[in-house]
């Protein structure tokens, strides 16, 4: 296939190709082995720099160089605060500062001894950016948990500069003291707290239920049953919650970056969409439904993952990844219109996924509890292009003397193409189908950036780069 190779006035196609399929096409994807020998690991983060600090259950955390080569040392050493007796205790969650080059602060979320929640601040030793200091624990939050599962454990740093951490429903089965619909505890909410004021920290005055007697003046959201793992997407600052089911269901839900908060997510009143115990449900209350969820015959415990932000030519980007512990498959969830579309990345046995993490350039990582092997989910540069022409007779060319583009079909077929633009948050801009072999839209009234022009047939996808300049 021929491609242009000419800078229009008014922008320019990328020539790179991007083949990718629909969530009905099989593919055939595999993880790239990073690094292994981990016992337990339970999460994945970066400091802003090259390294990747991987968070292991017995209290240990180490430091992956960009090569996959593991220090010899541990970062931190806690064990002697955690309690690691049991599947969801532990060293649970890392999140580092905002301002981590300056300060050198990073914050836990682990139980220790009586199955007690602790939120703790630490900090790294100055003379040595390898090396944390284990006598500098500033705890933030401490409290006792009534059963020994549902913790939660996950904590991170919003857009907003905000700690964001969330804990499960208190544990045991089925949330017997309706925890998660209690204002007045922490369990089975997802708590916002500013770490840069107050002693030990400050509530921020967004907070939703900042002027509510009823509500503990943290929460941040509610009806959460046991979040196992969240996320922000970097680019556009929406939050993704995986929380795991009772019985049947497993649940993605999805907070816009537009959110003043206040969401009730349901439990236990619901396990996704279905009724699961409404006494002491108050009349009323809104709830905000997942976005996604799956029933156990697809698997049995959601770990949720990250929004792709690598590089934005791959046929992924954009796309949020998560997978299930038992099943050890991995989807895609992704928004087309109105509409959730999910993917099927594949099914990797062996690992029981705990979590995923990204590096300081969007690359995304995950973790085997089983295997104690990290993996990358994309080789490094990698854009997802392919050398095979999955589209060949596609030719998309810009029109002289005019913004318009004009995208021919010269394979033979009269399948029907699907055109759409997304900028790079995501957001459609245009889209329309057509059986025609010949097309021709304008986009000229787009502002200056960057877009993705992806036009599918027959369920095989090409996406190309368009750069626009005013």
């Amino acid at each position: 296939m021929k491609l242009l190779n000419v800078i229009f006035p008014f922008f320019f196609l990328m020539l790179t190709c991007i083949n990718g399929y629909s969530q009905n096409i099989p593919v055939t994807n595999t993880l790239i082995p990073f690094a292994t020998g981990f016992k337990s690991p339970l999460g994945i983060a970066n400091a802003g720099d090259s390294r990747l600090f991987i968070t292991e259950q017995a209290g240990y955390i180490r430091i992956l160089n960009s090569k996959g080569i593991l220090n010899a040392n541990p970062f931190l050493d806690i064990r002697e605060s955690i309690d690691a007796n049991g599947g969801e205790k532990g060293l649970l969650g890392l999140a580092f500062h905002p301002q981590y080059k300056a300060n050198g602060y990073f914050y836990v979320n682990y139980i220790g001894k009586g199955d007690s929640s602790h939120i703790s601040r630490f900090s790294v030793n100055p003379a040595n950016p390898d090396q944390a200091d284990p006598q500098s624990e500033l705890k933030l939050l401490a409290f006792r948990q009534p059963y020994s599962n549902h913790n939660g454990g996950d904590l991170h740093f919003g857009p907003d500069g905000f700690l964001y951490i969330g804990f499960g429903d208190g544990g045991s089965g089925g949330d017997p003291q309706n925890l998660a619909q209690n204002r007045g505890v922490y369990f089975g909410k997802m708590l916002r707290i500013d770490v840069d004021h107050g002693n030990p920290y400050a509530i921020p005055a967004t907070n939703p239920f900042i002027d509510s007697t009823n509500y503990l003046m943290e929460i941040w959201a509610l009806g959460l049953r046991n979040p196992w793992r969240f996320s922000f997407d970097r680019l556009t600052g929406d939050l993704w919650i995986a929380d795991v089911g009772q019985n049947i269901v497993e649940e993605i839900n999805f907070q816009p970056a537009t959110s003043k908060g206040g969401e009730n997510y349901g439990w236990r009143c619901y396990e996704g969409n279905l009724p699961y115990n409404t006494d002491g449900c108050a009349l009323g209350t809104k709830f905000t439904s997942p976005v996604f969820s799956y029933d156990h015959s697809t698997g049995c415990s959601v770990t949720g993952g990250y929004v792709y932000r690598g590089d934005v030519s791959s046929p992924y980007y954009g796309y949020y990844f998560f997978t299930d512990y038992c099943s050890d498959k991995i989807w895609t969830l992704h928004k087309e219109g109105e509409n959730w579309i999910m993917g099927e990345f594949g099914q990797f046995q062996g690992n029981n996924f705990s979590t995923f993490g990204e590096d300081s350039k969007g690359q995304l990582y995950i973790a085997g509890i089983t295997s104690g092997t990290i993996f990358r989910l994309f080789e490094e540069n990698t854009t997802g292009t392919t050398k095979d022409d999955k589209l060949a007779g596609l030719l998309i060319i810009q029109i002289p003397a005019s913004h318009k583009i004009q995208v021919e079909n010269k394979r033979n077929s009269h399948s029907t193409m699907n055109i759409s633009l997304f900028d790079t948050k995501g957001v459609l801009h245009f889209s329309n189908s057509t059986s025609n072999n010949n097309y021709e839209f304008d986009p000229g009234y787009l502002t200056s950036g960057i877009y993705l022009l992806k036009i599918s047939i027959e369920g095989k996808n090409l996406v190309r780069k368009l750069i626009i300049a005013n």
